[in-house]
């Protein structure tokens, strides 16, 4: 009985029209959303801990003998410049914000070995320093 009489107590209240603001206009259920939705305390640290997780590669010395069949390889492709020859060469790509890096497979035609500069230029503008490559293969028909 005690329930019954509580809820009797606010019915003249129930069916009442919503109150309008009188100073502010109501606000849209996108807006009321966004007062609830989270915010970042610290600009830039989310960033910062998917940078410091990812991962690179270390660089791997080559030993003489590899370095000499990748000298080889690339005389012959210095006489045979004329013939337009492909090459698929395996760089290392040092990263720019942390040590280490990534080694990058890229296939071409070669346009240019410069000795001075010690690069190899491929046609689609491609520049691969030679002391970065660690594969190089000539393609052959």
């Amino acid at each position: 009985m005690n329930k019954e009489k509580e809820y009797h107590k606010y019915e003249d209240m129930i069916y009442l029209p919503h109150p309008a603001p009188c100073r502010h206009p109501r606000m849209s259920v996108y807006e009321r959303a966004a007062q609830f939705s989270p915010f970042s305390a610290l600009t830039g640290y989310d960033a910062a801990v998917k940078e410091a997780a990812r991962l690179t590669e270390r660089w791997m010395e080559l030993d003489e003998y590899e370095k000499s069949v990748l000298d080889e390889r690339l005389q012959y492709v210095q006489k045979h410049l004329s013939e337009h020859p492909i090459v698929t060469i395996t760089y290392f790509q040092p990263d720019g914000r942390k040590a280490g890096g990534r080694y990058l497979t890229i296939r071409g035609t070669v346009k240019k070995v410069d000795c001075h500069k010690r690069c190899i230029v491929i046609m689609d503008a491609v520049r691969i320093c030679l002391d970065d490559i660690v594969a190089f293969q000539i393609e052959t028909d």
